[in-house]
This record gives C-alpha cells, structure tokens and sequence, in this order.
C-alpha cells in the first residue's frame, strides 16, 4: 500500500514530523516546562509508591497482598504519568535514565545535552522528597521521618543491578527500534514485574531511592543503605546501555 500523501496524513491525523528519539524532547518546549514535568512527574510516582505502601499495610498484614497493592498502583500510574508527560520531558523521573541519555548524546545519538542534565537531575530529586513528604501528609505521618528499613543485603544490590539494567535496556531497545510509543505500557509492566522477580524489588531509581529515605513506611530505605543502592543502579545504567549496543547493534548497508 502507498503511503499516503501530505494531505492525507494531516486529514487522518498522522503527524509527519520526525519524531524525537531516545528521550528527546520536542525543541520547542521550554526547559523550565521540562523541568516542571520532571519534577511534578517523580513527585506523583513516589507519592504513588509510598502512598500505595501506607494504604497496603493499613488494610493488610498479608506482607504479599502489600506487595501486590504497591505494585499495581505503581504500573497504573507510572503508565499514566509517562502518558500525560513524555511529550514534555520525556517522562524520564529517573536521574539513570537522563545519564544514559547524556551518555548517548555526547557518543553523538540523541539525549540530553550537559546543561539539560544539570536541571534534570536535580528536579528529579527535589520531586522525589516531595513526593514522600505528600504522601505522608496525605495519610497523617510524620511529614519526615528517616526509614529504618535497612536494605543492605548483597543479594538486594544484585537485584538493583539487574533491575536498572533491565530498565535502560528496555527503554534504549525501544528507542533503537522506533517503538517508544509503546513505552507507556512496556515501561509501567517491566517495573510491576520487577517488584516481584528482583529481590530489591526494583527501586531502579536514584531520585526515587533518595526520596524513599524520608518516609519510614513500606516503601522507606534506610539513608545509610542510599549510597549503595545509588551505586548499583549507576552500575546496572552502564549495564544496560551495553545490553543495548551488543543487541541492537545497527548494521551497514550494501552501499555503506
């Protein structure tokens, strides 16, 4: 079937503008804009997290029930959030995401560029306190409480190795594939399923992973287990960007 002409495609809606690649975000809109989504963006998803984790164990003792709660609230609005602000941002509300982006831009494929990655980051975490602070309010805790749930198992950091890995291998594989438009629910699935097959269930997040230290509900990290779980996801980022370039390797054509 032919493609179809200029007009055609305006009339049934198909935008023929080249569409922005590994999280690049459309040139027109503000970095202040993007940087609001970001922030707004990851204070949604740890006020989801931990506000799904307080209703959980309020409701529950059944500590897999918890888990299962959690997790779904976290697939129904993650998938909703990448929905409403990727076309802004690029719905990354993970500093792993944006520096793997930074990473590809300065090897000369799209992302964030330095001055971009200095807002990102930043309004990512900023984002992820206050998503907990929220969430705290909203169900009547101490607005910042230090968690005490020590998360610094050796088993527990393989789990965010692999977990992150497996996140930027996802996102970077779609990128690579043209099929982003699927991120929406391929991301938001990945991460409910890594709450249960990894062992850390799947934080993945440095902004998120800070964030969780302020709140010491279900969700909470322990500030002394922050640093690691940082490092492993940092690790599990530079895993997964090599996951992409051995996989998805792109070939030279005849003429090339």
């Amino acid at each position: 079937m032919n493609a179809p002409e200029p007009a055609a495609r305006d009339a049934i809606g198909i935008d023929p503008s080249p569409q922005p690649a590994p999280g690049a975000t459309p040139p027109r809109t503000p970095l202040a804009a993007r940087a609001a989504a970001e922030f707004v963006g990851t204070a949604a998803l740890v006020a989801i997290v931990v506000g799904s984790g307080i209703q959980a164990t309020q409701l529950t003792d059944d500590v897999a029930l918890q888990l299962l709660a959690n997790s779904t609230a976290t697939v129904f609005g993650l998938g909703v959030l990448i929905v409403l602000l990727g076309p802004v941002s690029g719905a990354h509300f993970n500093p792993a995401v944006t520096l793997a982006e930074w990473w590809t831009a300065r090897r000369g494929g799209a992302g964030v560029n330095a001055r971009e990655l200095a807002v990102y980051v930043p309004s990512q975490t900023v984002g992820a306190i206050a998503g907990a602070v929220l969430a705290d309010a909203m169900f009547g805790a101490p607005l910042v409480k230090w968690s005490t749930h020590d998360r610094s198992a050796g088993n527990l950091l393989l789990g965010e190795v692999v977990a992150t890995a497996g996140l930027i291998l996802l996102i970077f594989g779609l990128a690579r594939t043209d099929r982003l438009r699927f991120a929406p629910v391929a991301v938001a699935s990945y991460i409910g399923a890594a709450y249960w097959f990894t062992s850390s269930t799947s934080f993945a997040n440095p902004a998120v992973t800070i964030g969780r230290a302020f709140t010491d509900t279900f969700a909470g990290i322990a500030p002394a287990s922050v640093p690691a779980f940082v490092g492993m996801q940092i690790i599990g980022a530079a895993v997964g960007l090599a996951l992409v370039a051995v996989i998805f390797t792109r070939g030279r054509t005849d003429a090339g």
